[in-house]
């Protein structure tokens, strides 16, 4: 190799140390170590972020995350906590809207320079990297995607109703569904009565009716479209769906009713992809189900987007600033997101990710392919049910609403309409 070569190579590394930030220039002088906080404690999350922790270890980091279970609420009171006491984590889970948010309650890393020398921002979908870097510049990695609106059957299920076609629009689903009633399953759907859970059932109604106005309405609060005759559809979707399913099913997560969905006694459940996660965890095999897109009226991917991330916070610790970077080169590789994503059932944040070898399901496939189609034609929306549309304020009183449609069957859809619009003017 000729010299001048080397000597430029050794000054492009000069001027690119350089250029990194001071606390990813103390990886070289101090050990690793990150303190983090999420929500992720068990099941194939847990798995996942354990999975993750062990990387961090390998590359000579200490690994100190501290999970809060629960809902994202109690995450974000514990993180509440630690930034009031002066104590934030290096990092912590956060995502959409309220990266934003938080950007102006406590200060934040500049990732620019480490996600330019990963090349990450030629990877990831633009309007997912908006979310990441509020004013300009990166201060949260996202790490994994989902969509919300995935559609789970059961095969055993299907074989009872002697079903073969797959639905794909609202009008195929509730045919099948009867049919499975028809069929000897009581239960048709499987889906659990959580709060985000509710709030699934209805941005897949609303969203696989019309995107357009699931957009207009959910992510831009336009007073016309909340009102509009597409959300009274969607309610209308919702009652069929909650109708379907066990009413003992009460405030219980879906991972209740795996077993009897697996068993052909319940058909169908509208999940998240992290819902293959939690089956395969549990001990259930690809061909005990089948995962295919939510049902879309028009016929086309509708795409509820839901994407994981970190956000990092700045300290002034040198072992905690290695850390940081020790984190985000590692949120960002390839072989991360592989192993991430095949733990936990998402597909990767990067879309050079090759998905067709071993290791990933049919399932996460058609998921990258259905977010690929859905970009293109406009349909790649953002989960209200996961924070992901608005802020947690305004999006817990939309889910107030939501939740109380389901289970209180004597509201009309009508009133939800009405309430729905109120719950967004009385939160603004």
């Amino acid at each position: 190799m000729p010299i001048t070569t080397t000597r430029r190579r050794l000054l492009a590394g000069s001027a690119a140390a350089l250029a990194l930030p001071a606390f990813a220039r103390a990886q070289g002088a101090a050990k690793p170590r990150l303190t983090a906080i999420s929500q992720w404690s068990a099941g194939s999350d847990g798995a996942a972020i354990t999975a993750l922790g062990k990387k961090f270890e390998e590359k000579g980091g200490v690994w100190q995350h501290s999970p809060v279970p629960g809902f994202t609420t109690e995450m974000m009171n514990k993180l509440r906590a630690q930034i009031i006491a002066g104590d934030p984590p290096a990092c912590s889970q956060l995502k959409g809207p309220e990266i934003a948010a938080w950007s102006k309650i406590a200060p934040t890393v500049d990732l620019d320079a480490l996600v330019a020398a990963a090349g990450y921002e030629k990877v990831v979908a633009p309007d997912l990297a908006k979310l990441h870097k509020p004013g300009g510049k990166w201060i949260a990695l996202p790490l994994q995607i989902y969509s919300t609106n995935m559609l789970f059957l059961s095969k055993r299920a299907m074989d009872k109703a002697k079903a073969d076609k797959v639905p794909v629009t609202w009008a195929d689903f509730n045919d099948l569904a009867d049919k499975m009633k028809a069929g000897g399953i009581t239960y048709p759907i499987a889906n659990g009565g959580t709060r985000p859970d509710d709030g699934q059932k209805f941005e897949a109604s609303l969203a696989g009716i019309s995107p357009t106005a699931y957009r207009a309405a959910i992510m831009n609060l336009d007073k016309k479209a909340l009102e509009g005759p597409e959300i009274k559809a969607a309610f209308v979707q919702v009652r069929k769906i909650a109708n379907w399913m066990d009413p003992n099913v009460g405030a219980q997560p879906y991972a209740t009713n795996l077993k009897r969905f697996v068993d052909g006694d319940m058909g169908m459940m509208i999940m998240g992809g992290w819902a293959q996660g939690v089956l395969r965890n549990a001990g259930f095999k690809f061909d005990d189900f089948m995962i295919t897109p939510g049902p879309s009226d028009n016929g086309k991917p509708v795409f509820l987007l839901n994407a994981d991330a970190f956000i990092f916070w700045q300290r002034k610790e040198p072992d905690l600033q290695a850390g940081q970077t020790l984190m985000a080169q590692l949120v960002m590789d390839p072989a991360i997101q592989t192993m991430y994503s095949q733990i936990t059932g998402s597909i990767p944040v990067r879309t050079d990710v090759d998905l067709s070898g071993d290791g990933w399901s049919d399932g996460q496939r058609r998921t990258a392919a259905a977010l690929k189609d859905a970009v293109a034609n406009n349909q790649a929306v953002l989960s209200l049910a996961h924070n992901m549309a608005q802020e947690n304020g305004l999006t817990a009183a939309m889910i107030d609403v939501l939740t109380e449609y389901v289970k209180n069957k004597t509201i009309t859809p009508e009133q939800a309409v009405t309430r729905l619009a109120e719950a967004v003017e009385g939160s603004r």
